[in-house]
Formats: structure tokens, C-alpha cells, sequence
């Protein structure tokens, strides 16, 4: 591992003692430090007081559920979250990206995919220095080292995986990805589920466009995939 990412500090918060147990054993031995509970309040007072790297967190939680928690947790502070799902359906999927999550898992799943999925998204967290940190397109401009987005000079808060996207778009301007193209080249997977790239798309035009329903700046290409083109066309 490196040294950038020895010691981080992750939060597990799942009920099931055995998945838990498991899980934080294998994150330790990967050296990180961990922090587990067994429920949504407990893991939203957790994380306030000790502010994580980085949560790993069920689903399916007693009191509050994992979707709420997120929403919670991301209210406060831009933390990594990956979501863990014993449910298979699309939309419970989707509900996790749609809150906030970074990446998911459906259980069962291998200990050690996990500690890889930890790893990357906390890499992808790190500053990056680079001769070209900073990028002007249009009314953007992207830092990368400090992993900013500002917008006609106001800031744009932003996940991890977001950022990661609207970077790529920004690099590549006027060209068109497809969803496989985009989840290679931005989440590093050869396959998954190819609406984490539809969600990741439609909240950053919630943050980006002057008219969400109406895109102007990540445009569809009906058929083929997403293109990002320029600015809003007006202020907010």
C-alpha cells in the first residue's frame, strides 16, 4: 500500500456481526485503522466525531437505512462512500449513487475486492501534481491537485467519482464517450453496472447546468453516449 494511504481512517457500519468482523479484519491487515457500528444513528454520530477517510457502508441498517446515512453523512463533509447491498435490483442500486455513494458492492462479495475498491477510491482522493493542474474550459476551471471545480469562480462541491468524471469530460472536450467507455475510463472497470455512469451524469447536471432537464453542457448523444460541449449559456 502506499504510504499516502497507511493509516487512513475508515468507518464499517454494518449490523451483521459475522460481515463486520470480516471486513474490519481485513481493512487492518491492509493497514488501515478501524472504527465499525451496527446502525444508521450510531453511524452518523461516529462519523461526525471521528471524520473518516473513508465509510464502508450496509445498506440495510436498523433505525436509519444506509441511503439516509449517506445523505447525512455527505450533508456534513465530501467523505468517500462505498455501499455495500444485499439487493439486487437496479433502483436500490441506483438509490446508494443517487445519495452520494462513491462505489458499491452486492454481497456476497470478496473480502479482498473490498479492500481493493477502498484503496482506489481513497487514491483517487489524493492531489495530484501535474505541469497542467489547472485546466480552463468555458466558464470552468479544474484543479487537480487540490481536485476542484469552480464554475464562473464559485466552487463546485463534488464526490470523488464525480470529479473524477467531469475531469474527464473536461480533457476531452466535444468528444463523445459511451457509458462502457466512461466507466474504463473513469471508474477503472472493464464491466459493471452501467447506470453508476447515468447517475454519476444526471447529479453533476444538477450541480453544473442552468437547466438539468435541458443539458447544454453534457449532452446526450442519443445512441452512442455523453459529449461535453461548453458552459451554461446563462448565469445562474
Amino acid at each position: 500500500m502506499p504510504d499516502q494511504l497507511r493509516d487512513r481512517r475508515i468507518l464499517v457500519v454494518d449490523d451483521d456481526v459475522t460481515v463486520s468482523e470480516v471486513v474490519c479484519s481485513y481493512l487492518r491487515s491492509a493497514g488501515f485503522i478501524v472504527e465499525s457500528v451496527a446502525d444508521g444513528l450510531s453511524a452518523v454520530e461516529t462519523a461526525a466525531r471521528i471524520r473518516p477517510d473513508l465509510v464502508v457502508l450496509d445498506r440495510m441498517l436498523p433505525g436509519i437505512d444506509g441511503v439516509e446515512v449517506c445523505r447525512r453523512i455527505r450533508a456534513e463533509r465530501a467523505v468517500p462512500v462505498i455501499m455495500l447491498t444485499a439487493l439486487r435490483e437496479e433502483e436500490d442500486r441506483i438509490d446508494g449513487l443517487e445519495a452520494g455513494a462513491d462505489d458499491y458492492l452486492a454481497k456476497p462479495f470478496s473480502p479482498r475486492e473490498l479492500v481493493l475498491r477502498v484503496q482506489s477510491v481513497l487514491r483517487r482522493s489524493l492531489p495530484e501534481f501535474s505541469p497542467e493542474s489547472i485546466l480552463d474550459v468555458g466558464d470552468f476551471r479544474l484543479d487537480v491537485s487540490s481536485r476542484q471545480l469552480a464554475l464562473r469562480g464559485q466552487p463546485i462541491a463534488l464526490t470523488i467519482r464525480e470529479f473524477d468524471l467531469i475531469a474527464f469530460l473536461l480533457k476531452h472536450p466535444h468528444q463523445v464517450f459511451g457509458r462502457e467507455e466512461l466507466l474504463r475510463a473513469v471508474w477503472g472497470w472493464e464491466f459493471g453496472d452501467l447506470s453508476t455512469v447515468t447517475v454519476h451524469v444526471r447529479r453533476l447536471r444538477e450541480k453544473i447546468e442552468v437547466d438539468a432537464a435541458h443539458p447544454t453542457v453534457i449532452c446526450t448523444v442519443w445512441g452512442v453516449g455523453y459529449r461535453f460541449d461548453s458552459a451554461p449559456a446563462v448565469s445562474r
